[in-house]
């Protein structure tokens, strides 16, 4: 008998919760084929990958200094989805955001720590969000597609960048390798834990993930935001400014993404080079969807991406299992949150 797609009324707040937890269920589940593939034994390995992102002082916190960034591309991706504005290029706009850290940051401003970390994080967010403008501007004026412009300016933003790091950024002290200069003592954040490298900027994130919650769920900007992603022709006809909102929102949207490359170089690296990141933006968009754009959904979703990476380099160390499998947990989650999205959604029905 044929199977068809009811839309539900009303998707319970159970299901709703119960989504990303059965993807993970799934992910994990579809991935133990894999593990056992290789001749080690799955619950074994599974038990190494737990402890090594959670097992011990070392292990945690660099599972939270790994989540930093996550944290920030994932509310990137959350807020620009929630308007259906489709920020494909947080990587860019993140590389961006460490650009300016760097030249604000690298000696340009006298300033004393409690003013320097501000105006370094702020030109940060700013490098992003233009980034991200510029697309915003292109979709809502002419139409074009944001998917691709945002996607494609990531190689140009890199470019520029490798461009930069090979002349007038390049540390004459970097004996040849292509990075820049330090930023300045006083523009790095201030370690959260002695000894590690956890440090500030996972304090500004958890920060942001619950004004943002409280923006999405108090304010009339949220309202705006929401509405425009539901239905846009509807919000202009009840006299919301659409453009206005949508380019409001690629603002704020490449600014986390900014602020993110920003509390990267200020917060562990210290210089920019050209892997900074191993894919935060693309991986944000991850952590978004595992989220289901929730706000405070994003930092559970984040640590959970964070753990798997960590934890399956300690893996690796221990058994014959490569940590490529991180990558391949990770994108089993992405499609098996699809699908749980969709059966949230709907439900299935005979006839």
């Amino acid at each position: 008998m044929a199977m068809r797609l009811e839309p539900r009324t009303d998707t319970p707040l159970a299901l709703r919760l119960l989504a990303p937890v059965g993807a993970v269920v799934a992910a994990l589940a579809l991935c133990a084929l894999l593990v056992a593939w290789t001749g080690a034994p799955v619950l074994r390995a599974y038990g190494l990958l737990f402890e090594g992102a959670v097992g011990s002082r070392f292990a945690l916190t660099e599972t939270l200094t790994r989540a930093t960034p996550l944290i920030l591309t994932g509310l990137a991706a959350a807020v620009a989805f929630r308007a259906k504005l489709w920020n494909i290029g947080a990587e860019g706009q993140l590389y961006m955001g460490a650009l300016a850290a760097v030249v604000v940051g690298g000696g340009m401003l006298d300033l004393p720590a409690w003013a320097l970390i501000p105006v370094v994080m702020i030109a940060g967010m700013a490098a992003g969000g233009v980034t991200l403008l510029g697309p915003a501007v292109l979709k809502v004026r002419f139409g074009v597609d944001e998917v691709v412009t945002t996607l494609l300016l990531n190689f140009v933003v890199l470019l520029l960048v490798s461009m930069l790091l090979e002349g007038a950024l390049k540390d004459p002290m970097g004996m040849g390798w292509p990075q820049s200069a330090p930023v300045a003592e006083a523009a790095e954040l201030p370690k959260l834990v002695e000894r590690t490298r956890l440090h500030a900027g996972l304090a500004i994130a958890l920060g942001l993930s619950v004004l943002l919650w409280l923006v999405d769920t108090r304010t009339i900007w949220g309202y705006e935001n929401r509405a425009v992603g539901a239905n846009p022709r509807a919000a202009a006809f009840a006299g919301m400014p659409v453009t206005r909102i949508m380019l409001r929102t690629a603002l704020l949207s490449g600014s986390l993404a900014g602020l993110a490359g920003a509390a990267e170089v200020c917060g562990l690296k210290g210089y920019l080079t050209l892997d900074l990141s191993p894919g935060f933006g693309y991986s944000g968009i991850v952590v978004a969807m595992l989220a289901q754009l929730h706000p405070i959904g994003v930092v559970g979703a984040a640590l959970f991406i964070a753990g798997i990476f960590v934890g399956a380099d300690a893996m690796s160390r221990a058994m014959p299992v490569p940590n490529y499998i991180a990558d391949v947990l990770v994108a089993a989650s992405l499609l098996c949150m699809l699908v749980a999205g969709l059966l949230a959604r709907y439900r299935l029905r005979r006839g």
